[in-house]
């Protein structure tokens, strides 16, 4: 009997072959894997996703079981691809093949419904800012710490349970204000830069943009904040709803295209690393892709600009011991490693103490930490025992779903250690007082 042919994938957003066939599966990508660390199973690797990927495409296996299984648990935290020989553009391939199960792949209906629940609400800064009384109650009333105490979540749903522990706190019972959209430099004026606030940023981690525009104008910049900025695509594009990350990235193009500034400044690694990628993502737009190039030539993540830039103005001593972690589309996707620590280390009376295996991925890795909850909890676990030997009073690092993951873990293991992104270091120092 001859074989049976699967359709698998369709043409769109489809896998490229091109890409599959520059893997010569030589293995270096193993020992930067996580989750190949962690389950040993070949087909838990990049080669082995891409295998699984090239026989789909080939039409050897159907779009289901071992396909879904093993593509759905890639954290996407891209330390491949740095460690691979012949350049396999890895992210672009898991990113489409997730694509062909968002679109083709009927999920369980619980599934369905609780990705439904995450993708309309993280990516809308206006409907996260609709939430923040009730997260608020939540927290001051003592109702999360008795749900969490309880396990009556984890009894109806993993997912549930691993959103609720991943709330992050919410010290008012409004949301944050906007930020103002002209902030003038201090001294003379040395850039003129605009500010990507970020969805969830704008809304959970405002403390994170606000620092950034002090610290910002204290550097001789004059920022610019156009206001009612949506989410940047990252969230969609990293889970394969690639249509949405477009319509997603085209919105915020049209928010800043035109603006006669230096840089675009981003605060978020996962925002970075999506918006310095429009050129790929938007590519067979007619309408959009000149102007997806435009937009990532002025990208930059803010220590990254910081960092070569210089830093100007009085820094005053904290007197902290900090240790940081690589966010996996800070370090992997974009390069960036040494800036961040060349500006923390600038910054007196910080002690920064290294992180064993800081690049690798805490288990955050956007939505990841929500629907594959078992793995993430090892990666969490394996991430935590490493930050308690620093004995740091501060984890700092350059992404929000980072802090939070992180914060969870120190907060289960007790540990006597805060978080903070980098740039609040530096704002710190500027002000001479931790907040």
């Amino acid at each position: 009997m001859g074989s049976v042919a699967h359709r698998a994938f369709d043409d769109i957003d489809r896998p490229s072959p091109g890409l599959i066939d520059d893997c010569v599966h030589c293995g270096f990508c193993l020992a930067s894997c996580p989750t190949y660390l962690e389950t040993g199973s070949e087909l838990d690797s990049p080669r082995g996703r891409i295998y699984l990927m090239k026989t789909a495409g080939e039409g050897k296996i159907p779009l289901e079981g071992s396909l879904v299984s093993h593509l759905d648990k890639c954290l996407g935290c891209l330390a491949c691809m740095p460690a691979c020989p012949s350049g396999v553009q890895y992210g672009s391939l898991i990113e489409a093949g997730r694509s062909q199960i968002e679109r083709r792949y009927e999920r369980p209906l619980s599934q369905r419904l609780f990705r439904s629940l995450i993708f309309s609400l993280f990516p809308y800064p206006q409907r996260l800012r609709l939430m923040t009384p009730f997260f608020y109650i939540y927290e001051r009333l003592g109702i999360r710490r008795l749900v969490e105490s309880s396990g009556i979540l984890r009894a109806v749903s993993d997912n549930l349970a691993q959103m609720g522990e991943m709330l992050p706190k919410v010290n008012s019972l409004l949301p944050p204000g906007p930020l103002p959209e002209v902030v003038p430099a201090k001294g003379k004026k040395r850039f003129r830069v605009a500010l990507l606030t970020g969805c969830v940023q704008s809304v959970f981690f405002n403390r994170t943009n606000e620092a950034t525009v002090r610290v910002l104008a204290e550097n001789g910049c004059e920022v610019i904040i156009p206001e009612g900025q949506g989410c940047c695509g990252a969230l969609s594009v990293h889970s394969g709803r690639l249509s949405e990350g477009r319509d997603f990235a085209r919105g915020l193009i049209r928010k800043f295209d035109g603006l006669e500034v230096d840089a675009l400044i981003i605060n978020s690694a996962g925002c970075g690393s999506t918006i310095k990628d429009y050129g790929h993502i938007l590519k067979d737009d007619p309408e959009y892709a000149e102007r997806a190039e435009a937009i990532p030539a002025k990208a930059r993540d803010v220590m990254e600009f910081l960092s070569d830039a210089g830093l100007t103005g009085e820094l005053k001593d904290l007197n902290i011991r900090v240790t940081y972690q690589d966010a996996c589309h800070l370090g992997h996707a974009q390069g960036i490693k040494d800036q961040p620590r060349n500006v923390i280390r600038q910054i007196p009376g910080v002690e920064l103490t290294e992180l064993t295996e800081s690049d690798v991925c805490c288990g955050s890795a956007g939505i990841y930490n929500l629907v594959q909850p078992e793995m993430s909890r090892k990666l969490l676990a394996r991430k935590t025992s490493h930050v308690e030997e620093t004995r740091a009073d501060y984890l700092v690092a350059g992404n929000p779903g980072c802090l939070l993951q992180i914060e969870k873990g120190i907060r289960q293991k007790g540990l006597n250690m805060k978080t903070a992104h980098p740039i609040e270091l530096l704002d710190w120092s500027y002000k001479g007082a931790i907040d």
